[in-house]
């Protein structure tokens, strides 16, 4: 279950954040409550041991940011660069993406709880002991990405996009919805369930060449 805000190690060690987001700022115990921020442009900048609680990010620069052991909680991403972002020891809670780029980033022991996802570019990016748990990964693109232990439970995956994926480790099984739109033989390295295999049988063999014809 995710935690609370109180529940948090640092958490009397927090204090409010207040100004503006710049480029390659440290940022460090500070809890970020309720604010809003448009295009801003915070690229280089480092997060550690922060909170977010409500933020909402429209638009906005946070290319080659690095957010370590971070929890965030109905957060709002809109049309974002996260490009090349570094993730390490991070919780997110009911957040909200969508239009973000996170291309090429690199996200290391990570949970995202009851988090939706909406036309997000995952392309190329790093995955390790990574959890989706309870969302919803709606034309997310993970195209080039490697994925190593990654696990849904829970989670509905609607036309996503595993083109050249790489995958180690990955647990498809208690996924809630399995529709994946491009990348089936990049399922090699993962598994998945029985169930999961007749749902996906006409698609594996499609993409394998294999022809079936009856009688």
């Amino acid at each position: 279950m995710p935690r609370e805000l109180a529940d948090l190690p640092y958490a009397e060690h927090l204090s409010p954040f207040r100004g503006r987001l710049e480029r390659e700022q440290g940022h460090d115990s500070r809890h970020f409550d309720g604010g809003r921020f448009e295009d801003a442009d915070c690229g280089g900048s480092t997060f550690l041991e922060c909170a977010f609680s409500s933020v909402t990010f429209t638009g906005g620069r946070f290319r080659r940011a690095r957010f370590n052991d971070v929890w965030l909680h109905a957060v709002r991403w809109v049309g974002t660069d996260l490009v090349e972002t570094d993730w390490l020891d991070a919780e997110v809670d009911s957040a909200a993406l969508a239009g973000v780029q996170v291309f090429g980033a690199r996200l290391r022991r990570v949970t995202f709880h009851n988090c939706k996802f909406d036309s997000v570019n995952v392309r190329g990016a790093h995955l390790r002991d990574v959890a989706f748990v309870d969302c919803l990964l709606r034309d997310v693109d993970l195209s080039g990405a490697v994925l190593t232990g990654v696990d849904f439970p829970g989670s509905t995956l609607e036309r996503v996009r595993f083109g050249d994926a790489r995958m180690a480790g990955v647990d498809l099984r208690d996924a809630a919805g399995l529709d994946i739109e491009a990348g089936h033989e990049a399922l090699r390295g993962a598994t998945i369930s029985s169930a999961q295999l007749l749902d996906l049988a006409p698609v594996l063999a499609q993409a394998l060449g294999i022809a079936v014809r009856d009688r």
